[in-house]
């Protein structure tokens, strides 16, 4: 029987509890389909880096390094440890380090829940660049604290960055429905953004059976709202993505269902599943966090181990547990009462 190991990073506040909810659901589809999930918990956090200073090991990476994949809960606690700390003390040196440059964002409504617009047939699958772009971290300040302060803050685009992420996105499209929304803004960023545009036409003409249309972030942001259901893949760099993924959580009913994978896609080094809801301190202990994001990844996760059988049937324990009416008020059900749901939704 095939074993999968797993590294667990619960994180911090909500993330704790919507792991733990993914495991029992993740254990029930290895029980049921004939496989084994061996989970390795592993305590880096906000609560790690009060400690020791540090948000994992120095030597974390090659701990990682040995798994099959990463699932991860949530980081982050705002009020002890700032943001760009534990961001760039975590994800970010993992997704790096690991050569996750796909992140990959599913943006649908599931059965039951009701999102902000009348739109209900959208199915959009968002391409995010995840290693360079504005989230590189060239830069500096100098003369800090002085009336003289500079802060710079430089973008980093690669042309093999920049191909490999687009040819990813022409890919997935291939395998739907066959278009795909590039976004820049190469009317204000006549550099990076433009060097983006060409290299698109360049792949494009290896594509020929992808509807390839290029768009400013901004009318790509006005159009997954006025009009979601005209797009199918949209591919776009770390910061762009970051931003229109949001857009596409909130229209597919909230955070609460917000799956994403880091992908490597050649599995050269594992790649990391997670909700992107955040660590939510506002209810973290109330036992009340939405853990569909979070169950919705761990079977991205699956599909990508090759349980494909496995990470459909979670899914569609995910649409009749929604269906029935759990999980799709935020506060209204309990962790407990969506996972055992989910959990009862296999046969």
């Amino acid at each position: 029987m095939t074993t999968y190991s797993i590294a667990l990073i619960p994180g911090d506040g909500i993330g704790r509890d919507v792991t733990a909810a993914a495991w029992t659901v993740l254990e029930t589809a290895a029980r049921n389909f004939g496989f084994a999930v061996a989970g390795t918990e592993l305590p880096w956090s906000c609560r790690l880096f009060k400690q020791t200073g540090c948000m994992m090991p120095e030597d974390g990476i090659e701990t990682l390094r040995g798994f099959d994949a990463i699932l991860l809960g949530a980081v982050g606690w705002p009020a002890e440890v700032p943001d760009s700390v534990s961001l760039h003390g975590l994800l970010l040196p993992i997704r790096k380090a690991f050569v996750q440059y796909a992140n990959i964002r599913p943006h649908r409504l599931l059965p039951g829940v009701t999102g902000p617009l009348r739109a209900e047939n959208f199915d959009i699958l968002c391409i995010r660049e995840n290693t360079e772009g504005e989230y590189s971290g060239a830069g500096g300040r100098v003369h800090q604290g002085t009336l003289d302060e500079v802060a710079v803050e430089t973008s980093i685009f690669t042309r093999a960055g920049v191909e490999r992420i687009l040819r990813f996105g022409f890919e997935q499209a291939r395998a739907r429905r066959g278009k795909l929304a590039s976004v820049t803004k190469s009317n204000a960023q006549k550099y990076s953004m433009v060097f983006w545009d060409e290299i698109t036409r360049k792949l494009a003409a290896e594509y020929s059976d992808v509807e390839v249309t290029s768009y400013h972030v901004d009318a790509l942001a006005a159009r997954m709202i006025m009009a979601p259901e005209s797009l199918d893949v949209v591919v776009a760099s770390n910061l762009f993505g970051d931003i229109l993924t949001d857009i596409g959580a909130a229209i597919q009913g909230g955070l609460g269902y917000a799956a994403s994978a880091n992908i490597n896609p050649d599995r050269s080094a594992p790649s990391m599943f997670e909700p992107v809801h955040g660590s939510a301190p506002d209810i973290a202990h109330l036992g009340i966090a939405n853990p569909i994001a979070t169950i919705w990844s761990g079977a991205m996760m699956l599909d990508h181990l090759g349980e494909k059988a496995a990470a459909s049937r979670v899914m569609k324990a995910i649409e009749a547990t929604t269906a029935r009416g759990v999980g799709t008020t935020a506060g209204k059900d309990t962790t407990e009462t969506i996972t055992a749901a989910i959990v009862a939704a296999f046969p």
